[in-house]
């Protein structure tokens, strides 16, 4: 039998939740890292080494190579994933780095859920559901019932605003792509095409080496192989596995942890709402999976 396929739910669920660990952390590294390279120049590293770091497996996997007519269901996500890390560098880097992931997490599995609705034109109730609580307890995160919802449309998060439409699109493409192209392939090659989109708005000459400290590494190899490497191929399998909807309720437990990550890092305020609101994002993802 296929390892793939001896895989349980429960094993899925246990590497979503380390994911999503590693993508809380990420908003803090993203903010760092954006003040020594420029965005185009993080993207296209940050690419190289994920694409780097899953070569193996895709040597390993190379007789299951796709054929050309299925390379659109790499190429279109590719852009999108550029679309995204643009985005998100500049959000972090302009906007706070915890709020900024309050924002996208919560609102993603609220546009894929619409998305999808709008395709299969059917709804679950459960689902819905969860989506409505994982929404309310985002809002509560951000203050939204003490502030006014203006604070959510706030120009330093009009890039996360794009990050969260840019994933919940992403994340539909994600589960079409990999039930006609294998997994560990798809990513790799989504890595490869994106690094690729990227170089030719990278600009080498910018780059200072002796301006690159341990405090660059160490937030880049957590933002490139943890956050990407490990998370994000993680989350782009278990779409194919538990799918998209379900997948993406996880990211409702990212907000929690980043905003504890962001405030002892980044002194990014840790607030009673932060607490509360992760709580009720926690109760979601139970709702859609139980």
């Amino acid at each position: 039998m296929n390892l793939l396929k001896l895989i349980s739910f429960n094993s899925i669920y246990i590497l979503l939740s380390l994911a999503m660990i590693s993508w809380a952390i990420a908003w803090t590294n993203a903010k760092i890292v954006g003040e020594y390279l420029s965005f185009y120049n993080l993207i296209f590293f940050r690419f190289l080494l994920g694409f780097i770091s899953l070569l193996p497996f895709l040597i390993y996997n190379k007789k299951n190579l796709p054929s050309l007519k299925a390379y659109k269901y790499i190429i279109i996500p590719s852009i999108l994933f550029f679309i995204y890390n643009i985005a998100f560098f500049k959000g972090t880097y302009f906007g706070e780095a915890g709020r900024g992931a309050i924002l996208v997490t919560t609102l993603n599995p609220l546009f894929t859920l619409l998305i999808i609705s709008f395709i299969r034109k059917k709804i679950i109730f459960k689902e819905v559901l969860g989506i409505i609580v994982g929404l309310f307890g985002g809002l509560i995160i951000m203050g939204v019932f003490e502030h006014g919802f203006d604070i959510i449309f706030d120009i330093k998060n009009i890039y996360f605003l794009i990050c969260a439409f840019t994933w919940g699109v992403m994340t539909v493409f994600i589960d079409l792509a990999q039930k006609k192209i294998n997994p560990y392939i798809f990513i790799s090659l989504c890595y490869f095409f994106t690094m690729v989109i990227s170089w030719f708005f990278t600009d080498f000459r910018l780059i200072d080496l002796s301006l690159l400290d341990f405090r660059f590494y160490f937030n880049f190899f957590l933002v490139s192989i943890a956050a990407m490497s490990f998370g994000t191929s993680v989350y782009m399998y278990s779409t194919s596995i538990i799918g998209p909807i379900k997948a993406s309720v996880f990211i409702f437990s990212v907000p929690f942890l980043a905003m504890g990550t962001s405030f002892i890092f980044l002194n990014e305020i840790f607030s009673l709402n932060t607490m509360i609101g992760g709580v009720i994002s926690l109760i979601a993802i139970y709702i859609v999976n139980k």
